[in-house]
């Protein structure tokens, strides 16, 4: 599994910019397809009744945007903070590389999650207004607390650790997927870490690229760009962090350090390609 990370994530510097944008806009937008349907299923559910149940509905409608990231294939910079930067430490990529990866993709899934934000969230009226009826109202109201919680109801401190917490489930979600040959394996892989960050409430800042910004293009009061530029700083920082010192060092220490650099990958390798 380690030495088939360190391939993909190698692989994942040697395509041409514009592919690598395009993949990574579609992750964007796969993720905000899986945010999307969160908000929904998890709207109109009456904490006093429903308890903290809303946010279990929540994360395991958001797996979706994961298996959709890693069965369909696509570029998402949380992933590719882990697999990138291990590939680095066994030699097979420059830090240049690293930087400009993550950079790249970074933007495509931004421009991906604002695209699904604005076209396929707000301008559709799936995410209503303040005072809409029936489903486009509560989606507006549970988009409205979720945003604002992340905007402006964590400190900086806070999203820092919660996105250390986030993605070091997520690449734990990928890392696993790497053992997975079948479909439906990946799949079973991926759900348990996914969901269990979204219960938490943990911080995923290509996920809040989506929820803030459709919290402000649907007329969110007390939530501006300000507000989002400052929690995807915070957020990725911690990411990048979850993902590089919690899974990829931890790893690479653990069953590459002492390793030769030129170990053939397993069989595995073709399928993972697309995590």
């Amino acid at each position: 599994m380690a030495q088939v990370a360190a391939e993909t994530g190698a692989k994942k510097t040697h395509r041409t910019w514009d592919r690598v944008l395009v993949s990574a806009f579609l992750a964007g937008a796969y993720i905000s397809f899986g945010a999307l349907v969160a908000i929904t299923v998890s709207s109109g559910l009456d904490p006093e009744t429903w308890g903290t149940l809303p946010t279990l509905f929540m994360g395991a409608a958001f797996t979706l945007g994961l298996v959709l990231v890693l069965i369909a294939g696509s570029d998402l910079a949380t992933g590719n903070m882990m697999l990138v930067p291990l590939s680095a430490m066994r030699g097979k990529i420059g830090v240049g590389d690293v930087a400009k990866n993550l950079t790249l993709v970074l933007l495509g899934n931004l421009i991906g999650a604002l695209f699904v934000a604005y076209f396929l969230a707000v301008q559709t009226g799936v995410i209503g207004h303040s005072g809409a009826a029936g489903s486009p109202g509560l989606t507006y109201e549970r988009l409205a607390a979720i945003a604002g919680a992340k905007a402006t109801g964590e400190t900086q401190w806070q999203v820092f650790l919660r996105g250390i917490g986030c993605n070091w489930l997520v690449c734990l979600a990928v890392w696993m997927s790497l053992a997975a040959k079948s479909v439906s394996g990946k799949i079973l892989a991926i759900f348990f870490p996914i969901m269990a960050f979204v219960a938490m409430g943990f911080d995923h800042v290509i996920a809040n690229m989506f929820f803030i910004p459709a919290a402000i293009w649907a007329g969110v009061p007390d939530i501006g760009w300000g507000d989002a530029l400052l929690n995807w700083l915070m957020a990725g920082l911690g990411n990048l962090v979850g993902a590089v010192v919690f899974v990829a060092t931890s790893y690479w220490y653990l069953f590459l350090r002492d390793q030769p650099a030129e170990a053939p990958a397993a069989k595995a390798a073709e399928p993972a390609e697309r995590a």
